[in-house]
């Protein structure tokens, strides 16, 4: 009997072993599931809807995420589509259609400046570093009369969600 108590104690003791190496190394991951990417919308404030040869619209935009990730870039860029203008970033560089221009802050400033007669119409796209859905707006302006005593129809923007995929 004493046999048998020392080889189910041996047994016992093997499987225990096993298991404890069974188990270590089919421990779980220590990386944690940070969510990085938030939908976000953008506010555009209220701005005129004409505009004249040499003059500056200044179009005032702030990012809202769902979510706060510190790690978050955002870039804008724009399109456009009609009429011939300058777009640039208030203490920022000109834009140029079709280059991306990282933003530095969620609160920002744009000035556009016509160069022509003529209606005016671009794209603005504002886009995270995550690759998420961007935002777009498009900004149209008429031509301002040189007799055009107004300073133009005050434009409230649509504000659209973007939904990116997680």
């Amino acid at each position: 009997m004493k046999k048998t108590n020392k080889n189910s104690f041996g047994v016992i003791a093997i499987l225990s072993l096993v298991i404890a190496a069974v188990c270590s190394l089919t421990s779980c991951s220590d990386d944690l599931d940070v969510q990085q990417s938030y939908p976000f919308t953008v506010e555009v404030m209220p701005y005129a809807d004409k505009i004249a040869k040499g003059q500056t619209i200044e179009l005032r935009f702030e990012i809202k995420p769902e979510g706060n990730y510190a790690n978050t870039l955002y870039t804008i860029r724009y399109f456009q589509y009609d009429g011939e203008g300058s777009l640039k970033l208030v203490d920022g560089p000109v834009l140029v259609n079709n280059d991306r221009v990282l933003l530095e802050s969620k609160t920002f400033r744009l000035n556009y400046t016509a160069k022509s007669d003529e209606a005016h119409k671009f794209l603005v796209v504002v886009e995270d570093n995550f690759g998420s859905t961007p935002w777009e707006q498009t900004f149209e302006f008429n031509s301002k009369d040189s007799g055009d005593d107004d300073s133009g129809k005050i434009v409230s923007p649509i504000v659209t969600p973007v939904n990116p995929a997680i």
